[in-house]
């Protein structure tokens, strides 16, 4: 599978942005959103909203709920070595088994920075699996969340980033953190909405507004 690397302009089920139409909502519906938000923002900053008393889950998040990296079709490449040779710009070059990765190169869509050292890149759930959990997989089956940690069928669920980008990323939704550029906010944002809604995850309504107008700005909706 093939990904574009222009992450920013060619998110598939969104396409290049299109110019901005002017505006005929109601002044209130803005308004309303634009006062949630500035109360929102600075809960989410300091994490209020990913404490169980707002975000009440069925079972704790574990990282071990969501088991990977694994080999799901026997070919000794796991989900993360499926990820480096499908995003590689280049004939990604192979251990003597075939079972690793040594080299190849790849862009951080977050960022355009390139990368030719495996050891430089991590493979991202752009929903993170903690993320997930809060928005609705607390209640899903253990194969529900075995094939979301390693959804190789669309090439937006799981990214090859930058390790230190990744770091930052952490568990963030959209709310908290977005791409440095600004320029690549539209592109994450439509991808980070289609990943949500292709599995059935729920957004909180300071994500669902804040989302929602980010999709507006960039003519997304």
């Amino acid at each position: 599978m093939t990904r574009s690397v222009a992450f920013r302009s060619t998110y598939a089920p969104y396409g290049p942005a299109r110019p901005r139409r002017s505006d005929h909502r109601p002044r209130f519906w803005i308004l309303s959103r634009l006062v949630v938000l500035a109360v929102a923002l600075p809960a989410a900053v300091i994490g209020l909203r990913h404490l169980d008393l707002f975000n009440p889950v069925i079972e704790p998040y574990e990282r071990k709920l969501y088991a990977h990296w694994i080999d799901a079709d026997g070919d000794c490449q796991d989900t993360r070595q499926e990820v480096l040779i499908r995003d590689s710009l280049v004939r990604p070059r192979l251990s003597a088994d075939g079972c690793r990765v040594l080299a190849g190169r790849w862009v951080d869509p977050y960022t355009g920075r390139t990368m030719t050292d495996p050891g430089e890149v991590d493979i991202d759930h752009l929903v993170p699996l903690a993320e997930a959990h809060r928005s609705g997989a607390d209640g899903w089956s253990h194969e529900r969340r075995l094939a979301f940690a390693n959804d190789l069928s669309s090439p937006f669920t799981l990214l090859a980033v930058s390790a230190r980008v990744n770091r930052a990323k952490a568990d963030n939704d959209p709310l908290t953190w977005l791409p440095w550029d600004p320029g690549r906010w539209c592109a994450y944002t439509g991808a980070w909405r289609a990943v949500k809604a292709r599995w059935g995850l729920r957004q909180d309504m300071p994500e669902q507004w804040w989302t929602d107008a980010l999709a507006w700005t960039c003519g997304q909706v």
